[in-house]
């Protein structure tokens, strides 16, 4: 019989993170593929980017300008009081699969991934994000290149 994983008393594998950190990758490099071929406003991430886009935008007040959404500080998203904002955004959300699994965001819309410009997120926040960017077109310039 197999007994139910505590997260609390795991202990760190260091196999578990590399396959963590080979899932972000992978879903990083399915995301900028996605965005080299379809402009990011006519992307649709998940069946719930309106519920997401609506939820952040009310959340997040100061991401209704795209140029506050175009550069994200990981500063104000891990201060403590970043993280308490984006834990209540993030818990409206744990019906979505994987919301809190970590992934890779850009810092800027304006770059590729890069080891630099890229934070390690909850991919509730990535969706957040990504959606917004998307819906301000501030990641069209993908498909052009």
């Amino acid at each position: 019989m197999a007994t139910k994983f505590d997260a609390e008393t795991a202990e760190n594998l260091e196999d578990m993170e590399k396959q963590f950190a080979v899932k972000a990758v992978m879903q990083a490099e399915t995301f900028w593929s996605l965005l080299e071929k379809i402009p990011g406003s006519k992307l649709k991430l998940t069946k719930h980017d309106d519920e997401i886009f609506e939820q952040f935008l009310q959340d997040f007040p100061e991401y209704k300008e795209p140029s506050q959404v175009a550069i994200i500080s990981e500063d104000d998203m891990k201060s403590k009081e970043g993280k308490a904002r984006w834990r209540t955004f993030c818990e409206k959300f744990n019906e979505i699969e994987d919301y809190n699994f970590g992934t890779l965001l850009r810092t800027s819309a304006a770059d590729e991934y890069s080891q630099e410009g890229t934070i390690f997120v909850v991919r509730i926040q990535f969706y957040a994000i990504e959606i917004a960017r998307n819906r301000y077109g501030l990641n069209d310039w993908m498909s052009k290149k």
